[in-house]
């Protein structure tokens, strides 16, 4: 079967590997319908070393189950299921709380090692009654998209406004254009925030932000984009800021536009070692939370929405590539020429 490799920093090749195959009585095999390329896969795009091990690559999709373990017990051969970024066993006390990225069987598809990837024809998915999550709507392709956000970027957004206590009579901030980002604006309209500011520069998603329901757009960076923020919300801040990008000068941001007793919530992968400005965040009382979002435990809120067009964060996909055309994909996503790549195998 064909799956995506890559070896090192913009190194993506297409190739013919083993047929994904069962393993453990747990797994379930999915022949891939729809994956994507993330944002988060462009870190490893621009900073994975020559001489390592290759990585699969696709940890979003959505698929049919094509067979079943022998301790299987909710899915069977011929289900449409989503498949979200982390595997879990649905059992576990974490599982339990809705936590299910810190499962004790927790594993990162598309994160190297045996864990395969879902920019392929198809996959090994492990413990497959607690990971995978079946839709029972069959294969409508107008909500494809839609649908496929659910696996991560939708339900990512969803996670940082819920951290970040999006919701009525407050002001929401989302740091970052990108998918992400563009779904956090949809997550905070959608938890009744009063205003949303959308910090971004790039026209096409600027465009996007506002029709998904951002009420005002800050194009400025650093110091600049602080002061800016500060002059929207009557100086005091946003009450919840969603920090959809990972680096340190998107969290410095975010500190600075928060509003004494406020709320940050981080989706973007940190690439820092500390959080950056500790000691203000203190003074002004700000929460900082959040991480791998929980996207198992979130979908069976936010598909009904997506079933009933409320909201449609397929919006975000602008391109759709076969598989053999991903390592374009790449280069396309990461010269901000797409927001993001739909793949179709």
């Amino acid at each position: 079967m064909r799956a995506t490799v890559m070896h090192a920093a913009g190194d993506v090749r297409i190739e013919n590997l083993p047929d994904a195959s069962l393993r453990d009585p747990t797994d379930a095999l999915v022949r891939v319908m729809r994956a994507c390329i993330c944002g988060s896969d462009l870190w490893p795009y621009n900073l994975k070393e020559p001489g390592g091990p290759p990585q699969r690559m696709g940890h979003e999709a959505i698929g049919i189950v094509e067979a079943v373990g022998s301790d299987v017990a909710t899915l069977k051969a011929g289900d449409v299921v989503v498949m979200p970024f982390t595997s879990s066993d649905g059992t576990c006390v974490f599982c339990h709380e809705g936590l299910n990225t810190a499962c004790v069987h927790v594993r990162f598809f598309g994160n190297g090692g045996d864990m395969e990837g879902a920019q392929a024809e198809a996959l090994r998915v492990p413990q497959a009654d607690g990971t995978l999550f079946p839709l029972r709507v069959g294969a409508d392709e107008a909500l494809m998209p839609s649908l496929l956000t659910l696996s991560d970027v939708m339900a990512t957004g969803h996670h940082a406004a819920v951290v970040a206590k999006a919701g009525p009579g407050r002001i929401a901030a989302v740091i970052g254009d990108g998918a992400v980002g563009l779904c956090g604006v949809i997550a905070a309209k959608r938890l009744g925030a009063e205003r949303i500011i959308i910090l971004g520069h790039h026209a096409d998603r600027i465009a996007l932000a506002k029709k998904f329901g951002a009420t005002d757009v800050v194009s400025e960076r650093g110091d600049e984009a602080v002061a800016r923020v500060m002059e929207l919300s009557g100086g005091f801040g946003a009450h919840s800021v969603l920090e959809c990008v990972g680096t340190e000068q998107a969290m410095t941001t975010s500190v600075g536009i928060a509003r004494p007793g406020g709320s940050i919530g981080r989706v973007g992968v940190p690439h820092y070692e500390a959080i950056p400005s500790s000691l203000p965040a203190f003074f002004k009382n700000v929460s900082v939370g959040g991480g791998p979002a929980p996207v198992r435990a979130y979908i069976a809120d936010l598909l009904p929405d997506v079933l009933d067009g409320r909201i449609e964060p397929g919006q975000v996909f602008d391109q759709i590539m076969g598989l053999e055309e991903v390592p374009n994909g790449y280069r396309a996503m990461n010269e901000r020429r797409s927001i993001k790549v739909m793949v179709k195998p």
